[in-house]
């Protein structure tokens, strides 16, 4: 299986674990309606634009309450068993690619969400995976920073990913840049560069 696929199945085991009420990462989101997002954009159509269109995310919300309010089983199980038959994400290369990062950075907004968590042992799977998605996504996601961002892992990989003055070098591991990059900020990384600079980055609104 794919980083997309493992991570699939971990946040479903762990959503088991914790229950529809716990809390996440995704503000103003427990477990049930992180659950929904994930079923939603991938059996309802209709309702996913209203993720990036926000004139029809009043849709989406309807839609996405809707899948919340099912029995916690039989939503962590659509969770579990995937996307409708007619999805492209069918497809494994094809769920590589577009969930990857989506399955990563979910698993661990419930993860992080509960107390004492800690980050997992490195795996050169998962790490390469989110290294290629923050490269991927970076750019987009840190547009508006108002100063330059290059971000570094601690073996060396480095990318910059914004231009500008007073550069800021965010290192972590590649798990840690992606959820930076993400908008978390239940994060174990390091800045370095100016004191100020380092304070526009952080109050920064990361993501699309």
């Amino acid at each position: 299986m794919g980083v997309a696929a493992d991570e699939r199945q971990a946040l479903s085991a762990l959503l088991d674990q914790v229950g529809p009420d716990a809390p996440t990462l995704c503000e103003g989101w427990q477990t049930r309606d992180l659950a929904a997002h994930l079923v939603l954009r991938e059996h309802r159509p209709d309702a996913a634009a209203g993720i990036m269109v926000p004139p029809l995310a009043g849709h989406t919300r309807r839609v996405q309450d809707q899948y919340a309010a099912k029995p916690w089983s039989e939503l962590v199980e659509q969770v579990r068993s995937g996307p409708a038959w007619f999805w492209p994400t069918r497809i494994g290369a094809v769920d590589e690619a577009a969930n990857g990062a989506e399955f990563l950075v979910h698993h661990e907004d419930v993860r992080r969400g509960q107390p004492g968590w800690e980050p997992r042992a490195a795996d050169p799977a998962r790490d390469a995976a989110a290294w290629r998605s923050v490269k991927a996504v970076s750019k987009l996601n840190l547009r508006k920073s108002p100063v330059g961002v290059v971000l570094r892992t601690p073996d060396g990989r480095q990318a910059t990913v914004k231009a500008g003055p007073d550069v800021v070098t965010v290192v972590g591991a590649p798990v840690e840049l992606l959820l930076f990059v993400f908008g978390r900020d239940a994060v174990r990384v390091e800045f370095e560069g100016d004191a100020a600079a380092i304070g526009q980055l952080r109050e920064l609104s990361r993501g699309i």
